[in-house]
């Protein structure tokens, strides 16, 4: 699934050809979602706005289109008249003039009003957006020492969108392993420093996913480890999806487990399961 990053970046693309425009042409081809084209057609696009993994497109008139990738949608942005090579069920297509918007085999679409857009089940239970420039120090913080999630496993914690909007699988172990605290921790058993390494990792590992368009590796580390000819998937990761192997920092065999159906990866050495330390970058 998306996860936050990606669905900014998602988002960033789609910005740069719809933001401003009036449609030539808007299709919902998902059953059932037909009737409401209407309530987009001939308004102009007022914005595209990413919210954890989850996109809104806003319209004048007090529309936005709501969709969330789920496991297999995709945006694609292309010229007008081509088609992405792709097996996928289009869902979705916005046409300019010159580019076409199109969603494929997303499942979970509406067309909202500002009111409806307001109670959404999803969206007004969503925390904050890590993404999000207004997500500050003290914003982060305040939701790490928030009593209500003291009693959660960090494991479950984070992948919990009440807690920080966007957060997924790879982003879960590579926090937990920049931070040094091992994902079977509660919360409320962190000391000021290792929730502070919690907070300063969920924010920095986040960012650096969206500017650097996945990889959350140090980034020194990974541009040598591409010199020398890895492929992307190789160095991209701390420790997401390298059991097996040994840890970039220490060699440690990093190991998975998996939690309520979802892999966890990590090093028993860089985060122990007690008394969690800093780690050397």
């Amino acid at each position: 699934m998306p996860e936050g990053p990606e669905i900014r970046i998602a988002a960033d693309r789609l910005a740069r050809v719809l933001h401003g425009v009036t449609p030539d042409r808007v299709e919902l081809l998902l059953p059932g979602l037909e009737r409401q084209v209407a309530q987009l057609r001939g308004r102009r696009v007022l914005a595209v706005q990413p919210r954890a993994k989850a996109m809104l497109i806003h319209f004048d008139g007090g529309y936005s289109l709501y969709s969330h990738n789920q496991l297999y949608g995709r945006w694609y942005v292309v010229r007008n008249g081509k088609t992405p090579r792709t097996r996928r069920s289009l869902r979705v297509a916005i046409h300019t003039r010159d580019h076409s918007a199109l969603l494929y085999s997303a499942s979970d679409i509406a067309v909202l009003s500002a009111a409806q857009l307001r109670r959404h089940p999803f969206l007004c239970k969503l925390g904050p957006d890590l993404l999000d420039p207004g997500t500050t120090p003290a914003v982060v913080r305040a939701q790490i020492d928030d009593p209500r999630f003291q009693r959660r496993r960090l494991a479950s914690l984070l992948l919990d969108q009440s807690f920080f909007a966007g957060l997924g699988n790879y982003l879960r172990s590579e926090i937990l392993h920049v931070a040094g605290l091992r994902h079977d921790e509660t919360l409320g058993a962190l000391d000021a420093t290792a929730r502070l390494r919690l907070a300063e990792a969920a924010v920095t590992v986040t960012r650096q996913a969206y500017r650097c368009r996945g990889v959350t590796n140090d980034l020194v580390r990974a541009a040598h480890l591409k010199a020398e000819g890895l492929k992307h998937a190789a160095y991209r990761h701390h420790v997401f999806a390298r059991a097996g192997l040994g840890c970039w920092t220490c060699e440690t065999t990093v190991q998975r487990v998996d939690v309520l159906g979802r892999a966890i990866f990590f090093c028993a050495n860089c985060q122990p399961s007690a008394a969690p330390r800093i780690r050397n970058r």
